[in-house]
């Protein structure tokens, strides 16, 4: 447990680095079966909170990937979705007539992913995919669901394996759900 004397919160433990682990080896078959003809696969990351996820995920790919990243806003420093999606860091390559796999660390509302999706549609790939590691679909507003999804949680706010609140919590190997124990402590 991370040392949470400066913070109003603790993290309770809901997915350990070693169930992560053993779903993303099952997800990367199914993802393998999928491109199984592909030359290379564009992998596209979206960031800040998939990093973690994604460089788990292709080093179990076996394949030849090329991997890009689109960097996103919508939370800025708080636990709730702005709704409006911003792209602060777009693709460098072009994914037109080549096969591409998005991977997102969570789907809430859904925003994200549809604007994402929506514009990489726009750009011609050959076949586009999605897969988020984790999935609330209790907070679904946008109609979007991921190809493949690691775990569905509730609708608890969480931190770790990249995911982060206010910047922090980034680097925990599990994913924990956040509950606060202070007064004013979520703003």
């Amino acid at each position: 447990m991370p040392d949470t004397a400066d913070k109003p919160y603790v993290i309770d433990p809901m997915l350990s680095a070693k169930t992560i682990a053993a779903r993303i080896e099952d997800l990367a078959r199914a993802i393998r079966a999928e491109f199984s003809g592909s030359d290379k696969l564009v992998v596209v990351g979206l960031l800040r909170g998939s990093f973690v996820f994604i460089a788990d995920l292709v080093r179990e790919l076996d394949m030849n990937v090329e991997v890009d990243f689109v960097e996103t806003s919508s939370y800025g420093n708080t636990m709730e979705s702005s709704r409006e999606v911003r792209i602060l860091k777009d693709l460098r390559g072009d994914i037109a007539g080549r096969d591409v796999l998005v991977v997102e660390d969570i789907v809430d509302t859904g925003h994200t992913l549809a604007h994402v999706l929506h514009l990489l549609a726009s750009r011609h790939p050959r076949k586009l995919r999605t897969i988020a590691l984790l999935d609330k679909p209790s907070r679904r507003e946008a109609d979007v669901t991921a190809d493949w999804t690691g775990f569905e949680i509730p609708d608890e706010f969480v931190v770790g394996y990249g995911i982060d609140y206010a910047q922090r919590n980034r680097n925990l190997p599990f994913i924990g759900k956040v509950r606060f124990t202070g007064a004013g402590a979520a703003e």
